[in-house]
């Protein structure tokens, strides 16, 4: 993280530099008025109006957090997320055109740690953004701190401190929200562990209603550990609950 400084007090956080963002969006009016929001609530904010930048940007600089438009001259977002997640796990938030649940459902799957729909209220930004840096904080200070917690299901494990899944002898690659989600079903394998909860802890924020975003990191995280080696499933869904690990 470019911000390595970080001091707790209660369940807020203060930084001593500001959290540096990009902000890539090709509707310069949208763009100035989110970066001069944003700057007066305490972040650097740099923009850049295409996605051949916006990739260029985020490879050759370390950022925060970047904020992805999907519909952009150039390169679209989709695109500059699916090469900057071949290199970077910088968290991204992606912006889509409200209705769009296609391409949000796509820029999670592709890693995007969440999204939200354009036009966007200022402050819910803000709020999504500090809840990605704050999991972020605790992610950097899990590894600093140590020692780290080794979570063994079977022929998968989970290391807290360097925040890396092994299926056997494969690593297996998830972004921060997949991780965070897969680590508390885990901890809490054979409990149903609730949607309000999961939300909470992996994405930091309260579950709002339509809100698939957890469904889809979900399904993600399915496809990428396959079943159990008895052909089972590894995460089982609990209508209108929750999500429940199940161990071997």
């Amino acid at each position: 993280m470019a911000v390595t400084s970080i001091i707790r007090a209660g369940n807020t956080f203060s930084r001593t530099a500001m959290p540096h963002l990009l902000l890539a969006d090709d509707d310069l009016e949208l763009s100035l008025m989110l970066k001069e929001y944003l700057e007066g609530s305490g972040f650097q904010v740099d923009t850049v109006p295409d996605g051949h930048l916006a990739l260029k940007r985020a490879l050759d600089e370390e950022f925060d957090l970047i904020i992805l438009d999907i519909m952009m001259p150039g390169r679209n977002g989709l695109d500059v997320l699916r090469e900057l997640r071949t290199k970077k796990v910088t968290p991204v938030l992606m912006l889509t055109a409200r209705g769009e649940d296609v391409d949000s459902i796509v820029g999670l799957e592709l890693g995007a740690d969440d999204y939200l729909s354009k036009p966007c209220n200022p402050r819910v930004l803000e709020a999504r953004i500090r809840a990605l840096l704050r999991r972020s904080e605790l992610r950097a200070e899990s590894v600093e701190n140590g020692p780290a917690q080794l979570i063994r299901i079977g022929d998968l494990s989970l290391h807290g401190g360097t925040r890396s899944v092994m299926l056997g002898d494969q690593p297996i690659v998830l972004t921060s929200t997949e991780f965070s989600i897969l680590e508390i079903l885990m901890r809490e394998a054979g409990r149903v562990v609730s949607k309000d909860e999961l939300s909470e802890f992996a994405l930091a924020r309260p579950l709002s209603h339509f809100d698939r975003s957890l469904d889809m990191h979900v399904s993600n995280l399915r496809r990428k550990l396959g079943p159990l080696t008895d052909g089972g499933e590894r995460i089982k869904t609990v209508r209108g609950i929750g999500y429940q690990c199940l161990q071997q």
